[in-house]
């Protein structure tokens, strides 16, 4: 069963975002991830009550894929990374696809 990252980030300091983007992408691949979205691409056809700045959403084969690169050691530094380029309201959601 598939399982999804969606992130919305409230990017910060887009110099060490953009390092961020750039070195995760290969290592979520390596892990049987893919982008589903691109980043910063999403519209509003409807009033909406909440305004993300970028939000992506990957495909994983399964849980146990996306949680093994979530909590990997050579992901733990572009964690921080992350965390240091994004604001307090940064969002992650990790789900069971159907």
């Amino acid at each position: 069963m598939p399982a999804f990252y969606i992130a919305e980030h409230i990017i910060t300091d887009p110099e060490r975002f953009e390092e961020y983007r750039v070195k995760v992408g290969p290592m979520i691949a390596r892990y049987g991830g893919r982008y589903l979205t691109k980043g910063g691409s999403h519209k509003f056809p409807e009033q909406a009550h909440w305004r993300p700045e970028r939000v992506v959403i990957i495909e994983f084969p399964d849980m146990g894929s996306l949680d093994a690169w979530y909590t990997s050691a050579e992901y733990q530094p572009l964690f921080s990374l992350r965390k240091q380029s994004t604001g307090d309201k940064d969002m992650v959601i990790i789900l069971e696809g159907a």
